[in-house]
């Protein structure tokens, strides 16, 4: 990879030039920003987990086939994603790949009338997913660095900042071993879900298969701010020598990982 050609022009601007957020807690903006998330919980709450396992139970009650009570069933999160879309006003690339593997598990079961085809949809967006990080390793920037300035947004101040901090190398690195790592560990998921779904029941690797891409995602979320935290302690041992030595480049460099911690740019 070249390095040169992540190296912005030497004035950019550092973490020490660009203001943070305006708002706060107990300012106007965040209880919308804390609606907006108790509603994106909730809807996965009720159409990615439990309205298909309720469904699925019900239909199984009913006298209906396995392969029929999973099809019926996998309507809710696709209504769950059309829903989002339209809150939202756009499709997302992960919500496509997730509707995308949910189409092939439904076409696959309803051809084969194999049950455990229909459980593998879950297994197609998140080996796409692992792939698709290791692959981004060969572009410019990451997926994951992507994806955390998509969800910071590009045109806001911690957007900026995180764009700004992308000329020092630490910060690159630390991206990069990221995506690495979120890549690897999703693949991973997709094989066990794909054990799971060939040496456990129908209902139980339904069950397992809805809840396990959350509790994986938490566990590699709470990785990625720990492993921050870690970085963000070395580089406040080495800014107070860089301060002295008037490096502020390398200054800069050392508080690059607070990104991943904190809630805005550090001054």
């Amino acid at each position: 990879m070249d390095a040169s050609r992540d190296t912005q022009p030497a004035d950019t601007p550092g973490p020490a030039d660009t203001p943070g957020p305006a708002t706060t807690p107990g300012q106007p903006g965040a209880p919308s920003q804390a609606a907006a998330r108790f509603r994106s919980l909730a809807m996965i709450a009720v159409f990615d987990i439990g309205a298909p396992l309720a469904a699925y139970n019900l239909l199984r009650s009913a006298g209906m086939s396995a392969v029929t009570a999973l099809v019926l069933s996998g309507v809710f999160p696709a209504a769950g994603l059309a829903a989002r879309a339209i809150m939202h006003r756009r499709v997302d690339a992960v919500g496509a790949v997730v509707l995308a593997g949910i189409v092939v598990g439904t076409v696959a079961g309803l051809i084969t009338h194999n049950a455990r085809l229909v459980l593998l949809e879950g297994s197609v967006p998140t080996a796409v997913f692992g792939l698709a990080c290791l692959g981004s390793l060969r572009t410019r920037r990451p997926l994951m660095f992507s994806i955390a300035l998509e969800f910071n947004g590009p045109d806001t101040d911690r957007g900026r900042w995180m764009i700004s901090l992308w000329r020092h190398q630490e910060f690159r690195r630390l991206f990069r071993l990221i995506t690495v790592v979120w890549g690897v560990s999703f693949l991973v998921e997709a094989a066990l879900r794909v054990v799971i779904v060939y040496s456990t029941s129908t209902s139980t690797a339904l069950g397992l298969s809805k809840v396990m891409p959350f509790i994986w995602a938490g566990v590699m979320t709470a990785w990625t701010i720990a492993y921050g935290a870690y970085h963000k302690r070395k580089g406040e041992q080495r800014m107070p020598v860089a301060g002295q030595d008037g490096d502020q480049h390398e200054a800069e460099q050392a508080a690059a990982p607070a990104v991943l911690e904190s809630p805005e740019p550090q001054p």
